[in-house]
């Protein structure tokens, strides 16, 4: 079978925030890395593209201001963008991340191209978790899902999910987050822990938007717990509507010295290597991408069953998982843990292990070249590759 040919593939996230966004700036430059054309069709440059990368392009979005809108129209901007990008370099398809608004926008875009533009969707979870529990949503996000050629998922239960709420019978496909194994990976940051905690301290660590799913305060219960028992320290990172509620609790439980609050950071990789344990006790949570990089570098979680974190963390053997608001169990599998240095390099090397296999970023990038090929009608045979420790 002679090599497929190569694609033009346009990409819309949400540029600034969230894992959705990361994970489709980093597919992008990967599918780019494999000699795919990306265009990138977004507000704003997505803030992980960082550098100049070969073949990927960048088409800001502009909202019309004009005086009779009262809210400024980006959808409709979207997607008149979408289709005049894909006129102009006659893209292959959309691959859109997120139902709302982002694969309304590829269904209008696809009606005013001049050819058969094919859409790819992919839920990340709250536009099925949060919007589509609304009932004036749920009409608009099935026709979304309903009109992609292909729709994909970052957890099973996920999908789940979807075909409850929204009664979906067409299939979805499984495709898991993924980090680049090239950028996460155990980093010697010693001389950075320092700054932090003393040699004989171990640091726990919380990463979010500080949204009350995150449920922080459990972080903060679970922390109190622990410090109870053994020598530890807290970093937070991140930055949310809740993130004066969790100082004020600080502050009244005392511990503000063990406590360091380190607001929004670029180089998840760098930080995340600081910490000895991941804190995740979510309400709710599609995959938990922020566990996937803290396993990438060794760092195992303790967390909540929710969603499609036990699709991601091995229970007893990259991390444990307790019900939701579980604080005692989270705390007690937070001391064990710690408490073991035999134990604890075995979820170590396990952490890392499962990152790079299960969750390898080759092998997620090639599922998707293959839903494209497939959504374009276009027979391929493309070789798995073989991701190992």
């Amino acid at each position: 079978m002679t090599e497929p040919r190569k694609l033009k593939i346009g990409i819309t996230c949400y540029p600034t925030l969230g894992g959705s966004g990361v994970v489709a700036t980093e597919l992008g430059k990967l599918l780019a890395e494999r000699g795919h054309e990306i265009h990138f069709i977004t507000h704003s440059i997505p803030f992980r593209l960082g550098k100049f990368h070969k073949n990927i392009f960048f088409h800001e979005v502009s909202v019309n201001n004009y005086y009779v809108f009262r809210y400024p129209p980006y959808d409709l901007a979207l997607a008149s963008k979408m289709a005049q990008v894909a006129k102009m370099q006659q893209l292959d398809l959309l691959h859109v991340h997120y139902a709302i608004p982002h694969a309304v926008c590829a269904h209008l875009a696809k009606q005013m191209v001049g050819y058969q533009l094919k859409t790819v969707t992919t839920l990340h979870g709250t536009d099925i978790t949060v919007l589509a529990q609304d009932e004036s949503m749920k009409d608009l996000i099935r026709l979304a899902i309903n009109e992609s050629d292909a729709v994909t998922a970052v957890s099973q239960d996920l999908i789940r999910e979807t075909r409850s709420l929204l009664d979906i019978q067409a299939p979805i496909d499984l495709t898991y987050n993924f980090v680049d194994k090239r950028i996460y990976y155990p980093r010697d940051v010693s001389s950075l822990r320092g700054d932090y905690a003393k040699p004989h301290e171990r640091i726990l660590m919380h990463i979010s938007n500080f949204r009350p799913v995150k449920r922080v305060d459990d972080v903060i219960d679970i922390f109190y717990n622990v410090l109870q028992t053994m020598p530890v320290k807290l970093l937070l990172v991140g930055e949310g509507p809740e993130q004066s509620k969790i100082q004020h609790k600080v502050q009244r439980l005392g511990i503000e010295e063990h406590v360091y609050f380190l607001g929004k950071q670029e180089d998840v990789a760098q930080v995340i290597s600081m910490a000895d344990v991941l804190l995740l006790p979510s309400e709710k949570e599609s995959f938990g991408l922020v566990a996937l990089e803290a396993m990438a570098c060794g760092v195992p979680t303790i967390g909540s069953d929710a969603g499609g974190i036990p699709e991601l963390i091995a229970h007893g053997k990259t991390g444990y998982l307790s019900p939701i608001g579980d604080v005692e169990s989270m705390s007690r599998d937070t001391i064990n843990l710690l408490s073991d240095p035999i134990l604890y390099s075995q979820f170590k090397h396990a952490c890392i292990e499962r990152a790079r296999t299960v969750f390898c970023n080759d092998i997620i990038t090639v599922q998707y070249e293959q839903i494209y090929y497939r959504v374009l009608g276009i027979d391929v045979d493309l070789p798995i590759p073989i991701c190992s420790e």
